[in-house]
């Protein structure tokens, strides 16, 4: 089997225990997770070396050239600040993932900046792909220190919408690893915002089930059989874990592509975007994986980092797998 490094590079899990992060919200403690202590020992207790797989997810909130506050003030057309993106490497240093799923993130030249600004700084992501679909400014890329065997850019998956045609705006980015890695497939999506161009789609919501639906179509032709298979779904489905969209991408019928990953940070919160305007908190980042590989997630369940740069680089926290690779 072949043998991993950890992707933990001088992470000190202590750090699971003095979270900084935005201001907690009480009440979203996950009733399955207990004290933050047997949390952090539960999941993460394994020293780096354990041959285990780090695979993480990511939105980045708008790595590119876009409309923002910034300082108070409102810039047209500003890059992504420096501020934000210094906290940004810092927490991609302290996810320490093997492999590292992002959306929002801007074209090629900014993939490109931030590989070069991480390795500047010790972490170094020898692979990097990047899908450019419907969404002419948000992408989805994928960052990783291992090989793939096989990369799909499924930039145009069709959509029936009531008004016509359509295509699932960022598409799905599709990522075999190579054989030694366990033949792990990794389809990487983010679904439609909250944000609508149609009145008679309040919230957007039926063209994000619809998004889902088509995304989980595509997995279901790649692997009709599911139950048989090795892969994740992972990225921001923009949809709590009880609506529409989530309830589509993981089923057809009687046939389920798999199981959402319960997940929580070091306190048992379970939120993952925290949205400004509102003050509000909800979990709209997951990983489902497949049912040949639930076995091998250690604990059970994913990891939503709340390490220093949470607050400042996105409005979303990172969720994090770990996947045993030996036996």
């Amino acid at each position: 089997m072949f043998a991993f490094r950890s992707g933990l590079r001088g992470f000190r899990w202590s750090r699971l225990l003095e979270p900084a992060g935005p201001p907690r919200c009480a009440g979203r403690r996950h009733r399955d997770f207990g004290r933050a202590g047997l949390l952090a020992v539960a999941l993460f207790g394994a020293a780096a070396g354990d041959g285990a797989l780090t695979v993480a997810t990511y939105n980045v909130e708008n790595y590119l050239v876009a409309d923002r506050m910034v300082d108070g003030v409102y810039r047209q057309a500003y890059p992504k600040p420096e501020a934000e993106k210094a906290a940004l490497r810092r927490v991609i240093r302290g996810l320490g993932a093997d492999v590292l799923a992002l959306q929002e993130m801007g074209s090629r030249a900014f993939l490109d900046e931030l590989r070069r600004d991480l390795e500047r700084e010790g972490v170094r992501y020898g692979y990097a792909v990047l899908l450019e679909a419907a969404d002419e400014n948000r992408h989805l890329a994928v960052l990783s220190q291992l090989p793939f065997a096989e990369v799909r850019r499924h930039a145009a998956v069709p959509i029936a919408f009531p008004r016509g045609k359509g295509v699932v705006k960022r598409g799905v980015l599709e990522l075999k690893l190579a054989p030694g890695a366990g033949d792990l497939t990794i389809f990487v999506v983010h679904l439609k915002s909250r944000l609508t161009e149609f009145p008679e789609d309040p919230g957007a919501e039926t063209e994000r089930r619809l998004e889902a639906a088509a995304v989980r179509d595509l997995v279901l032709a790649r692997f009709p059989d599911p139950a048989t298979a090795r892969f994740v779904v992972c990225g921001d489905w923009n949809d709590t874990r009880d609506g529409r969209a989530v309830r589509a991408l993981v089923r057809r019928g009687a046939t389920a592509l798999g199981e959402l990953l319960p997940a929580a940070d070091s306190r048992g919160e379970t939120w993952t975007h925290h949205y400004r305007r509102e003050d509000s908190y909800s979990r709209i980042d997951y990983f489902l994986v497949s049912p040949a590989v639930q076995p091998g997630v250690m604990d059970g369940r994913a990891m939503i980092y709340d390490g220093p740069g949470v607050e400042v680089a996105s409005d979303h926290r990172p969720v994090v797998v770990r996947l045993a690779t030996t036996p």
